[in-house]
């Protein structure tokens, strides 16, 4: 908490966390044109700070390297300081880093999340994958699949309807899932097609570090609304339930 706090004391960390909210993926040289009176030096010791209390993480796409937004500290201060008081009213956010196997070029996700979690890799690899964990926090639907590279996925709600499905792409248990996602609660998000989302459990010193990236969706589409507002409550929801036992509130 000490970082985050840290991190956001500070108007030129602030804007910069703003411009990441505004078009996630930016390159030193992109964030720098924000702050045009200071040195590229200034911009990197405050993109430090911000990696060190967790809200900026980054990924290499060749020579350049790309920052995202990583918000799920901001939410953790939420629920430790805030939802003691008031009524959770916002999803919490994670960021990702995933790669590409297979040799084929790198493409760029649309958006990013990540968390550490107190669990160890297999655990989350677990709550990921058994549906008996999905129904405590993937909005209350149950996954089913057979976890193999072009099996369906499918995530049933309580009354056995599909709410969504896809098929994996990829799989290396317990470490790396990708897949397709298609929604099917809304006519307009069914009509836009579907998501790919590679999701990455790696182990932190026995903890594990869980992340998610959002690629094929256009950044002013109803589904890139939907995700980037339904998938931080998602990811929070599988930490809280890993970590304490206990589901999230609704988050309406």
């Amino acid at each position: 908490m000490d970082e985050v706090f840290r991190a956001l004391n500070d108007p030129s960390r602030r804007l910069l966390l703003d411009k990441l909210f505004v078009e996630d993926g930016q390159t030193l040289g992109q964030l720098c044109a924000h702050l045009p009176g200071m040195t590229r030096f200034g911009v990197m010791s405050h993109l430090r700070v911000l990696e060190a209390g967790g809200l900026v993480t980054t990924r290499r796409q060749g020579r350049s390297k790309l920052h995202y937004l990583n918000p799920v500290p901001i939410r953790l201060v939420h629920d430790r300081w805030i939802s003691k008081y008031t009524e959770p009213t916002v999803g919490a956010i994670a960021d990702l880093k995933a790669r590409f196997e297979g040799g084929g070029p790198m493409t760029k996700p649309v958006h990013v999340y990540q968390a550490y979690i107190a669990a160890e890799v297999k655990e989350v690899w677990k709550a990921i994958t058994d549906g008996d964990y999905t129904v405590r926090y993937f909005y209350g639907t149950r996954v089913e699949s057979d976890w193999t590279e072009g099996s369906a996925i499918r995530y049933l709600g309580d009354d056995g309807s599909v709410v969504a499905d896809g098929h994996v792409i990829a799989i290396d248990p317990p470490h790396r899932l990708e897949y397709t996602f298609t929604p099917h609660w809304d006519p307009e998000l069914e009509a836009e097609g579907p998501a790919r989302e590679v999701w990455v459990v790696e182990d932190a010193n026995g903890a594990s570090k869980l992340t998610v990236e959002l690629y094929d969706v256009a950044v002013d589409s109803k589904t890139y609304a939907d995700f980037t507002n339904g998938f931080p409550y998602i990811v929070s929801g599988l930490k809280s339930v890993l970590e304490t036992g206990e589901s999230l509130p609704p988050p309406y």
